[in-house]
């Protein structure tokens, strides 16, 4: 049987405004049109992922209850918009908090909260796409196999399939591409 694809989310500066570590949901702010891009995506029958480093468990800025409460809060503003798993590592190799101060295969640039996903919910890799706002999205992205979209104005290290400048953007994107 063959699997179906998804797509992959980062989160900070993908779906929502986040620049260092967040771990309260009071603060979750959506960027502005993902909750209609996501529904574009939803609607068309995408399942949607999200996928992030959250190296602040490690720091211990927050646990990974707070991560909890924070994805809890995006769901509550995504609506009707269903994020199918929400993965994350909350390892740093910096960190301060013992039982999690260290590499993980999770953390991004590497693949594997993508082969997670997949083996969970039987996703094609190779028809599924990454969206992401740095260079380590992309490479775990193009590490996993997936097709990749940067969000941003300049292509990035390695070169993403594609650039959009808004999840608007990206989701037309994959929408008029599919998983061609």
């Amino acid at each position: 049987m063959t699997g179906r694809p998804a797509v992959f989310l980062d989160r900070d500066n993908t779906i929502i405004h986040n620049d260092g570590d967040l771990g309260d949901p009071q603060e979750v702010v959506l960027l502005e049109g993902a909750a209609k891009a996501l529904g574009r995506l939803h609607a068309a029958g995408w399942p949607l992922v999200v996928i992030t480093n959250q190296g602040g468990v490690a720091r211990g800025r927050y646990g990974e209850d707070d991560v909890r409460a924070v994805h809890t809060r995006i769901q509550e503003l995504l609506g009707d918009v269903p994020i199918l798993d929400w993965l994350w590592c909350p390892f740093h190799p910096q960190g301060t908090v013992p039982a999690f101060t260290q590499e993980h295969p999770w953390r991004k640039p590497s693949p594997g909260m993508l082969h997670e996903a997949a083996s969970r919910h039987g996703f094609e890799l190779d028809q599924s796409w990454l969206i992401g706002d740095q260079d380590r999205d992309i490479e775990a992205g193009l590490a996993a196999g997936c097709k990749t979209v940067l969000l941003g104005n300049a292509a990035g290290t390695p070169p993403p399939t594609h650039v959009a400048t808004s999840m608007s953007d990206a989701a037309s994107l994959i929408l008029s591409q599919g998983t061609s």
